[in-house]
């Protein structure tokens, strides 16, 4: 879902309200705008949204993040509305961006010198930090570039081998959650990924995995040039599409595949 927020309002019985899309003062749904001159539309594809008071005014504002990277503010007005322009975040008078992309805001004074952070989690894995260097009296936090508080861990070639005996920590498409997990007044870091655990079909030797694995993919490289040929009619890219529905179908004859994600949990020492 590109750009729209939905919030899901309490309840006295502890239930909620149907999702309901949030508002500007325009009465016009919160999103991102992109410049003309955007070729790709990733900035307003937001990845996740913070409430926090961010300028310290009282309301709760929204810190964005989004698919490019970078993150926006939108600033919030009396009786849960926002301001529709949202404020690019800057460091140094440059656009602040994470290492990757997909930037995954969560805000929380990380050092304990009483303002806000911002940490992010990457489309490269690991997590990263934005310290907050405001002076006295401002209300705004005034961030220093990102820098890797853990790392990204080891990257899995799409289509490898990679079995979850195998995992040892995160690996890409991270995302956060900051907490004090065993109350020893120390935060902590809660990480999620995502990956593919792919390993032979049950009964496949080693050797006739690769033969078959080496087979498809041959099969699925020559597929994709016949789908993408400039000068193929309609009905051969048809054909050819057919075609490689059909190769990930046969797939699982000797692929047991599961796209997944686990959660890693950091204390802090």
């Amino acid at each position: 879902m590109a750009g729209l927020f939905q919030v899901l309002w309490g309840q006295p019985d502890g239930g909620f309200k149907k999702a309901a899309v949030l508002n500007g003062t325009d009465d016009k749904p919160l999103i991102i705008p992109i410049g003309d001159d955007s070729k790709y539309q990733v900035e307003n594809i937001c990845t996740r949204p913070t409430a926090v008071d961010w300028d310290s005014d009282g309301d709760l504002d929204l810190v964005v993040g989004n698919f490019a990277g970078s993150f926006y503010v939108f600033s919030g007005q009396p009786n849960g509305k926002f301001d529709p322009q949202p404020q690019l975040l800057q460091s140094n008078n440059q656009p602040l961006k994470i290492v990757g992309m997909h930037s995954d805001p969560f805000v929380i004074d990380w050092d304990h010198d009483g303002d806000l952070d911002l940490l992010s989690g990457s489309s490269n894995g690991g997590v990263q930090w934005a310290e907050n260097h405001a002076g006295e009296g401002q209300k705004r936090p005034v961030l220093k570039a990102f820098q890797t508080l853990i790392a990204p861990g080891k990257s899995v070639e799409y289509g490898a081998r990679l079995s979850e005996k195998a995992l040892t920590g995160p690996t890409t498409s991270t995302r956060i959650w900051v907490d004090d997990v065993n109350n020893d007044g120390k935060l902590d870091i809660l990480v999620g990924d995502s990956l593919t655990l792919l390993e032979p079909a049950t009964g496949l030797s080693e050797a006739e995995y690769k033969e078959r694995q080496v087979k498809w993919q041959k099969n699925l490289q020559a597929t994709s040039a016949a789908m993408n040929d400039p000068d193929a009619t309609a009905e051969e890219r048809q054909a050819a599409n057919l075609r490689f529905s059909d190769l990930y179908r046969k797939r699982s004859e000797f692929v047991n595949e599961d796209r997944t994600g686990f959660v890693w949990l950091y204390l802090q020492k």
